[in-house]
C-alpha cells in the first residue's frame, strides 16, 4: 500500500476539485492519505512566481477556466465572494484540529466546502465562526494548540518546499511529486505500476539542457 501526501491550500480552487475528483480517479487503488495544508502563497513567493491572481489575464482565465471545470466533472464549484484572500486564518484552524500538522479528510473538505460552495467570503466573521463549530469536535482547545497550528504551517510549507512542490493541489509518494488537478492521471499510473516509471525518463528529462541563457 502506498502512502500519499496531499499538498493543499484552501486558497486553491483547483485543490478542491482535486480534493473531489481524487476518489474517484485512484479507485480500486490500494493507499493511504494525510492532508497537509501549506501556504501557497509562500511556495510562489521562494520561486519569484506571481501566481495566476499576479497576472490580470491569467487571473480572469483561471476563474473561467475552474468554474467551467466544476460543471464539466459534475463538482460544484462557486467563485467566493473575493479572490483571492489571505487564506492563514483557515489554514490555522484546521491544523488546530491536528496532533502532527496532517489532518484528516472531513476537516480538509469541510473547510474546502467553506471557500468553494455558496459564493461568500471566505473570511466573513460570522461564517468563520460557523466553520468552527463545524469543527468543533476535532478542535484541539489546550493553550498551545493556536501555537502548534502556525508551527505545523510552517514546518509543513518548509517540508512542501525541500520536497519539490512548487504549487497546489500536489500529491507526494516515494519521493515523486505529481502536481495539479491534470497530474491525477499521472499519479494513478504511478499507483497502478505503469512500466513506464520504470524507465529512465523521471530522472533523465528534468536533465534536458536549456535553450535560454540566464
Amino acid at each position: 500500500m502506498k502512502h500519499i501526501t496531499f499538498h493543499l491550500d484552501f486558497v486553491s480552487p483547483y485543490a478542491w476539485l482535486a480534493f473531489e475528483r481524487m476518489p474517484e480517479v485512484l479507485e480500486g487503488l490500494s493507499y493511504t492519505v494525510d492532508y497537509r495544508p501549506v501556504l501557497l502563497g509562500a511556495l510562489l513567493q521562494r520561486d519569484g512566481n506571481p501566481g495566476p491572481a499576479g497576472i490580470a489575464a491569467k487571473r480572469a482565465w483561471t476563474y473561467r477556466h475552474v468554474q467551467w471545470l466544476g460543471e464539466s466533472l459534475g463538482v460544484g464549484l462557486e467563485m467566493p465572494a473575493e479572490h483571492p484572500f489571505n487564506p492563514l486564518p483557515l489554514l490555522r484552524l484546521a491544523l488546530q484540529c491536528s496532533d502532527d500538522g496532517g489532518i484528516n479528510r472531513f476537516v480538509a473538505g469541510t473547510v474546502l466546502r467553506h471557500v468553494w460552495q455558496g459564493g461568500q467570503l471566505a473570511l466573513d466573521g460570522q461564517r468563520l465562526a460557523q466553520l468552527q463549530q463545524q469543527l468543533d469536535a476535532q478542535l484541539r482547545t489546550d493553550d498551545q494548540a493556536a501555537q502548534r497550528a502556525k508551527d505545523w504551517l510552517r514546518a509543513n510549507t518548509d517540508a512542501a518546499a525541500a520536497a519539490g512542490v512548487f504549487g497546489v493541489p500536489a500529491w507526494e509518494v516515494d519521493g515523486k511529486i505529481f502536481w495539479g488537478l491534470d497530474g491525477l492521471p499521472m499519479l494513478r499510473a504511478y499507483l497502478a505500476q505503469d512500466p513506464w516509471f520504470d524507465a529512465a525518463h523521471w530522472d533523465a528529462l528534468p536533465q534536458t539542457p536549456s535553450g535560454l541563457k540566464a
